[in-house]
């Protein structure tokens, strides 16, 4: 295939997003903790983790798994710790 023939890639200049974590006085009365894992309570089906981070928690991303969820809390506890 000629080289100059493809399309050029689409989006090339999407800019990137990060996710910047929810910041919650505690988890949701709603969630349901999970006890085979430190931080990690099931909300609308989905895996959430929740860190205690000075006065309030910080909220994960919603997981489909629960191990990918306490992996996150263990991350971000990680960092700040690190940070300190």
């Amino acid at each position: 295939m000629n080289s100059t023939m493809m399309k050029p890639l689409r989006q090339q200049n999407r800019p990137v997003i990060s996710y910047v974590p929810r910041v919650e006085p505690a988890p949701p009365e709603q969630a349901i903790k999970m006890d085979a894992f430190r931080d990690v309570w099931i909300l609308r089906g989905k895996y959430v983790a929740f860190i205690l981070v000075g006065e309030s928690f910080q909220r994960s991303p919603a997981f489909t798994v629960p191990e990918s969820a306490q992996r996150w809390a263990n991350q971000v506890r990680q960092e700040k710790e690190l940070a300190e």
